[in-house]
Order: structure tokens, then sequence, then C-alpha cells
């Protein structure tokens, strides 16, 4: 039998490519619509009422705001620098999601743009109304946040800062949302020379923080992880449920019933919380019976999981 990339058998060769190509499927389609929420909340609410933020988004609407010069336009040409830096550090995987997010985002930005401006004045409109810049800032801070963090979980990117982030994180326990924040504090402190007005900068900051927050709130949920003990007689095939099904590591422990004195064994797994329901799953339609353990633990290093971003001390 084939074995994929954490050590887990595969069923068949077949299976697993198809298995593999609906996995990247799912990568692509969900970094599409991150990147969608991402642009609607630059032209629905951002752009339309001259709040910046950081990263090469925030330098193209900085850009925008003092030649006119289309936000995707600067974006694209920008980004074209960094990408050349993630595929000599990230690798070419991160690379290939980096320029589909990039080109998609150009395309999503061109075409919200045209459908948002005013037929008559070529402005861009603010559909909740004039003055509401606060509500602006908040609404479009939080599309802007969940649709990087979507793009995030499955290793995808939105260019730039966004870049910078991931490769400090690939060595450092650094969050991607601390790290954007440092980058961008310049960015957005910047655009008072533009304005001449601090309240444009207070809302940079603004946005910047519930970005992060955005950011970190949603991408620490994904990664958390859970451990399952399984006690049932068949125990064999949950582990093999499990390791073809949902594509997890399964121990077997040898354990004694205390009041029965009969020796028994019990299913060890650590997976991805969003994966529970599978197993739950599975584990009912074997044996309905069988005794689970669910608990959620800090932290899982390893081959499948987070890895281990801490030096070693080498004597």
């Amino acid at each position: 039998m084939e074995t994929d990339k954490k050590g887990n058998s595969l069923p068949s060769s077949g299976r697993g490519r198809v298995g593999l190509l609906w996995r990247e499927t799912k990568d692509y389609l969900t970094i599409t619509l991150g990147l969608m929420a991402y642009a609607l909340g630059w032209t629905l609410f951002l752009l339309p009422y001259q709040i910046t933020t950081g990263g090469v988004t925030g330098i193209s609407a900085i850009i925008y705001y003092a030649t006119g010069i289309e936000m995707q336009i600067s974006y694209f040409v920008i980004n074209a620098a960094f990408l050349a830096v993630a595929l000599y550090i990230l690798g070419l995987k991160f690379c290939l999601k980096t320029i589909y997010s990039v080109s998609v985002l150009t395309f999503f930005l061109d075409v919200f743009q045209e459908m948002m401006k005013n037929p008559e004045t070529g402005e861009l409109l603010q559909i909740i109304g004039p003055g509401q810049d606060f509500m602006a800032c908040v609404i479009g801070s939080i599309f802007c946040g969940v649709g990087i963090a979507v793009v995030f979980i499955v290793g995808g990117s939105t260019g730039g800062t966004d870049i910078i982030a991931a490769i400090v994180n690939k060595y450092k326990t650094i969050t991607f949302g601390r790290m954007i924040m440092v980058c961008d504090i310049v960015i957005i402190s910047s655009c008072y020379f533009i304005f001449e007005d601090w309240r444009r900068v207070v809302f940079g900051f603004v946005t910047l923080i519930i970005i992060s927050v955005a950011i970190d709130y949603i991408v620490n949920s994904a990664r958390q992880s859970v451990q399952f003990l399984i006690f049932s007689k068949k125990y064999e095939e949950i582990g093999e449920a499990v390791l073809t099904e949902v594509n997890r590591g399964v121990t077997i422990l040898d354990g004694t019933g205390f009041y029965s004195k009969q020796p028994m064994k019990v299913l060890c797994i650590l997976a991805k919380k969003s994966e529970a329901i599978h197993i739950f799953r599975l584990v009912k339609d074997i044996d309905p019976n069988a005794f689970i353990s669910q608990s959620n633990v800090v932290g899982v290093y390893g081959e499948g999981f987070d890895q281990i971003k801490v030096k070693s001390k080498k004597k």
C-alpha cells in the first residue's frame, strides 16, 4: 500500500491521487472566496471613504488617493517583486498559490471597482452613506481580516507584506497578525503626507488592529487540535477508517479493564478540531457502543500539524 506525505497508508494509488486533487481544488476555491471577501472590503468600504491600511494594498490605496492610478495596477506591479522572494524562501507550492492569489485579487479589485463607480462622476459609491467613515472602517476591516485569514489557512497569501509575515512565521513563533502589524505601521503613518489629516492615520491604525485581531482569531481557531481516546472491540475497523478517510495517524495502546481484568485496545488519535465531527461519524457507523474521550490539546507539533520553530542548542 502507498503512503501519503504524513506517512499514512492509502488504499490505492488512484484514490490517493483523487484525494490529493480534491484537496488542492478545495484550497484554491477557499482562496478565491477569501480574496473575494478581501476585495469587497476594500471596494465597498475602505476606498470610497479614503481609508488606508498596511501592506501593498495600503501602498496601492495611497497611490490611488494621490495620483488616481487605480489600485489594482500598482498592487500587481509591486507584488511582482515579492513573488521572486516567495519562490526562493517559501517554495514553489506557496509561490503558485501566491501568483494565483495576486492575479485573482487584481481581477476582483478591477471588477468590483467598475461595479461600484458612479456613472456620472466616476467616483466610488459610498453605500452606507456620507460621513460614515468609522462604520466603513470597522466593516471593511472585518471583511479584509476574514478574507486574509481564510487565504492563510490553506497556505496561500494575498502578496506583499503577507509574504514577509509568512516567511517570519516559518522560522519564528510570531503570529501572522502581529507580524503584519509591525510591517505596516510605517505605511499607515505615511498617509498623513497625502491628506495632512491625523484622523486618516487613526482610521488606518484602527483598520490594522481589527484586521490583525480577525486574522489571529480565525487562523488560531482553525489550527486547534483535539485528542481522541477510543475504546472499542472494533478498534481495527475504526483505525483503518480514520487512517484512510480522515488521513490521520492512529496509535494502538494496550489497556486492562480494572473491573473485568480483561485486556483491551485503546486508539489514540490526534486530529484538527475541524476533523472531529468526521471521526465521530465514522466511529458511530462502525461501533455505536464505542466509548470515546475527546480533549483539547494546547499544541501538536510534527508532520501534519504545526512545525517546531525554536532553535536547538548544538554542542
